[in-house]
């Protein structure tokens, strides 16, 4: 799609959560944002593009970066919304175990994969950092139908040698070949927004031997992403401890194993230590937060604050099934709710918790920046592919009302607190409009 928009464009940079570009325009050639610019400079480039088709957004309408989910757990949507009732190591054995070992069953993990895709991209996620399960197939066929809707993802194959659900682990040597099949045949796709991902459970359902084995397997294949869960709950740290008893923490079990990088997607990290935020750093690991989750699990609440006041990577993730919700807005909100949360816990009135704005970045550029695709995506700096919603506060059913005295910064204030999927009327992925996803779901 070769076009011009003229209206509002909101975005995060480096330097600021929110930069907001009124009257002004965007112009996307073959998939990359060419130039932004306001009417004076269109005028003077207008003649260096030959984009001749210009759209005019009016007002209730702006264009944001897609939005980019570090942690969801596709086999878990069907639980979505329900089962919310135990704590995380009893959830994963009662509910989520026997429920992602149906997905050995191909064309139950593809009536699955289907709909949780299409509603990803309806409620806005143009990039998701997905688990599937331990079965290769079936993790190849998440990767073919986020391909086949266009949308950009990276997709582990689990992989876990220990599980006391006895329908639902691998053998080491299993996994070790089944990781490199998938590897290989997601790569074989030749689909540049397609990305394997090596992914250990969590240290609890892997052996030493597994997680030693993943470790070079990323680094064999020229440095692939790696994710996994970390300091979710206390119990599952004394777990850890219990089966690592020589290390001093439980990032130093992931490091031991080169699992700790600059690709690696950690989820939750409510209960860190000091020293693992320097690990974090140092090794240029970043943060899914997934505050509905942890909440709704009643894990803890991660301090998002302290978090990025230690300069590490953070982006947000729905953590589905855990979180209820696939909609990154909604995690945004519980976000900024988690964050004032323990701000009133603070006795010190110089604790600040998170505002809208810096909730946005981590759903935009954040989670670019812990994907290591911010060179890429995550906002409009030009040379960036085109992810994008256009975002229409006036589409009829809308939850959000305006009034004319709203500024262009409430009007995006609305959308993340009270809009939802009937507000983003178009989707773009490296510049192609998405369909309507739904059309891509087979009973």
């Amino acid at each position: 799609m070769d076009i011009i928009f003229c209206g509002t464009l909101m975005h995060s940079t480096k330097e600021n959560a929110l930069e907001i570009l009124e009257d002004h325009y965007i112009g996307i050639k073959n998939g990359q944002i060419k130039f932004v610019a306001d009417r004076d400079g269109f005028d003077k480039i207008r003649s260096d593009y030959d984009l001749r088709t210009v759209r005019h957004l009016k007002r209730g309408q702006f264009l944001i970066p897609g939005m980019i989910d570090t942690h969801i757990h596709a086999p878990q949507y069907p639980n979505a919304g329900t089962k919310m009732d135990l704590p995380l190591l009893d959830w994963l054995d009662k509910y989520t175990f026997p429920l992602e070992s149906k997905f050995s069953n191909p064309e139950f993990a593809e009536s699955c994969y289907r709909k949780l895709v299409a509603r990803t991209l309806r409620c806005g996620t143009t990039t998701a950092c997905y688990f599937a399960t331990i079965h290769a197939d079936s993790s190849l066929k998440l990767a073919e139908i986020c391909g086949e809707f266009g949308q950009r993802a990276y997709i582990g194959k689990v992989s876990m040698d220990i599980s006391s659900h006895n329908n639902y682990k691998e053998t080491t040597e299993d996994s070790i070949r089944d990781t490199r099949w998938f590897i290989e045949a997601v790569q074989n796709l030749n689909n540049s927004l397609l990305t394997p991902c090596v992914t250990p459970r969590f240290a609890v359902n892997c052996t030493p031997s597994l997680l030693s084995a993943l470790g070079k397997i990323a680094k064999e294949y020229g440095g692939l992403p790696i994710q996994t869960h970390i300091n979710e709950t206390v119990r599952e740290q004394e777990s850890v401890l219990k089966l690592f008893p020589t290390h001093t923490c439980y990032a130093d079990v992931y490091d031991s194993f080169g699992l700790l990088t600059d690709k690696t997607v950690m989820a939750h990290c409510v209960f860190m230590q000091d020293d693992e935020f320097d690990s974090f750093k140092t090794n240029g690991t970043g943060i899914a937060h997934c505050p509905t989750s942890n909440i709704i699990i009643e894990s803890g609440i991660m301090d998002l604050r302290k978090t990025l006041n230690k300069g590490v990577k953070t982006g947000l993730g729905t953590d589905i099934s855990g979180g209820y919700s696939a909609s990154i807005p909604a995690v945004i909100r519980d976000a900024i709710v988690a964050s004032k949360t323990l701000a009133m816990d603070k006795s010190t009135s110089s604790y600040k918790s998170v505002d809208f704005k810096e909730a946005f970045r981590l759903a935009t550029l954040g989670g670019s920046q812990v994907l290591g695709l911010d060179d890429r995506i995550g906002n409009f700096e030009v040379g960036k592919e085109f992810d994008a919603l256009l975002v229409d506060l006036t589409v009829p059913c809308s939850p959000c009302d305006i009034f004319a005295f709203d500024t262009t910064e409430e009007l995006l204030q609305k959308f993340i607190f009270i809009g939802d999927d009937r507000n983003i009327v178009e989707i773009y992925v490296n510049g192609h409009m998405i369909n309507d996803p739904r059309n891509h779901v087979r009973e």
